[in-house]
């Protein structure tokens, strides 16, 4: 292995498990776990750049360099041919040096998930924290990959297991209370959750991940106005985290949608959302800005232009098909444009790479539900509730599999109950009425299905 830098201020900052990083990967995992491209800290890409050119042999530099482009979800293996060239080159450098047992199994986290398959990739994951529990880097590209994968309890339960080692003098400790609190909201767990995150903001009122744990608590237990006071409170200490600043506006708007304050949240939109998927085009920006279009538009909301803009940073992303969490907010942006071309390309590409998925998760998963959670998406525009309600209604519960929170993915319940509510089959309209009372989390701000709908005829 390559000597590693002498530690600076910063690494020195850093848990004993993660001193073979050398200076510069301890800074680009700094701002990840962060969520910010600190310029104080170098920047992730900044960071990464000077890694490489300061070793180029550095095996874990290597690691943590393709594991955060990776962890994006904003380019693949399969289509990025420097990318692809970027992994093999990690691997044959992982086989020409006497690498830790730990370093190995890092090597081949990233190039399993590089292959599309996270569950793998995590169990690769686990294994480090095992015996390393401080192991951030472990710790964090699991949490992320079980978070695409839909796994909730592992999300939650990896942290729990390693949360006891992470004491209050090991440095990034309080990010850690951050990271198991959206485990615990995600479980339903809110007292819980929130309890931690605020004390990891009472260490550090910065950080952005607890911030957003809060707003997802409040939205789940449909807190509208406490979700507001609270974000307007604690804009200026999280507004800067450029990473995560676009998704508390997006939850900031959530709650003038559910208010019914449309304009409002169309000023959020243009002053702090579009800009900043036109800035990073980052993935997290995307489908933030899709959902809250196609939120708004379920709203009966017109929102103009917009969409054109989200379209000329999605559609060169329309062949991915990285996670289909993804790729049902691209069809968003395509069929709000009005652009058949690329919808039918995502579509036909989408159902290309159902056929031979090999041992990409994604793709598995793609034929049951992928494929019939994008139609849906084209009935809807298309004007057929009723078919949109067919396609829907059977895969409800496997759509936790798309990954996202359950906050982001209750757009899908929406459209369900939106298209449940305009279907001509009263079969359906009786569905509507179900699914509104039984709606969980943020669905139940919605009307009243006795506000609605007629009562169902009394029986004798």
């Amino acid at each position: 292995m390559a000597q590693a830098a002498p530690k600076s201020h910063s690494q020195k900052d850093f848990p004993l498990d993660v001193s073979f990083l050398d200076t510069e990967a301890s800074l680009a995992l700094e701002n990840y776990v962060k969520w910010t491209n600190d310029q104080g800290l170098g920047g992730i890409e900044s960071c990464l750049s000077k890694l490489k050119a300061a070793d180029p042999t550095f095996a874990m530099g290597h690691a943590i360099a393709n594991g955060l482009v990776l962890i994006g979800t904003g380019s693949s293996v399969r289509l990025d041919k420097e990318l692809d060239v970027a992994v093999k080159t990690m691997v044959e450098i992982s086989k020409t040096q006497p690498l830790t047992h730990r370093e190995q199994l890092h090597v081949s986290a990233v190039e399993t998930f590089a292959k599309g398959n996270f569950p793998k990739a995590c169990e690769l994951w686990e294994q480090i924290l095992r015996d390393h529990p401080t192991d951030m880097l472990a710790l964090k590209f699991s949490h992320d990959a079980y978070f695409y994968l839909g796994y909730q309890e592992q999300m939650r339960d990896s942290v729990a297991r390693v949360y006891p080692f992470w004491t209050p003098d090991i440095p990034l400790s309080s990010y850690v209370k951050g990271i198991y609190s959206f485990g615990l909201m995600e479980t339903n767990l809110y007292d819980r959750a929130e309890k931690l995150a605020k004390e990891a903001l009472s260490i550090n009122p910065t950080d952005a991940w607890s911030v957003h744990t809060i707003a997802h608590i409040h939205e789940m237990k449909a807190e509208v106005q406490e979700g507001l006071e609270f974000m307007q409170h604690s804009e200026a200490h999280w507004k800067d985290s450029d990473m995560l600043a676009c998704h508390n506006y997006w939850h900031w708007a959530l709650y003038l949608i559910e208010k019914g304050e449309y304009e409002a949240a169309l000023t959020i939109y243009d002053d702090h959302i579009l800009p900043s998927l036109q800035a990073s085009g980052a993935m997290l920006d995307v489908v933030d800005s899709c959902s809250m279009l196609y939120r708004l538009q379920m709203e009966g909301v017109s929102v103009g232009q917009r969409w054109q803009d989200v379209l000329s940073v999605t559609r060169k992303h329309s062949r991915d098909h990285v996670l289909l969490f993804n790729d049902a907010h691209f069809l968003m942006a395509s069929l709000g444009a009005g652009d058949a071309q690329t919808t039918q390309e995502l579509l036909t590409t989408l159902r290309d790479a159902s056929e031979s998925p090999g041992e990409n998760c994604q793709h598995l998963l793609a034929r049951d539900v992928g494929l019939p959670l994008c139609q849906a998406l084209v009935e809807a525009q298309d004007g057929s509730p009723d078919r949109v309600v067919e396609l829907l209604l059977p895969i409800r519960y496997r759509l936790v599999q798309i990954g996202g929170s359950n906050a982001q993915r209750d757009v899908f319940n929406q459209l369900l109950i939106h298209a449940a509510l305009n279907c001509s089959s009263g079969l359906h309209k009786h569905v509507a009425r179900s699914l509104l009372m039984q709606a969980p989390g943020p669905s139940h701000v919605l009307p009243s299905a006795r506000d609605v709908l007629p009562s169902p005829a009394p029986t004798h």
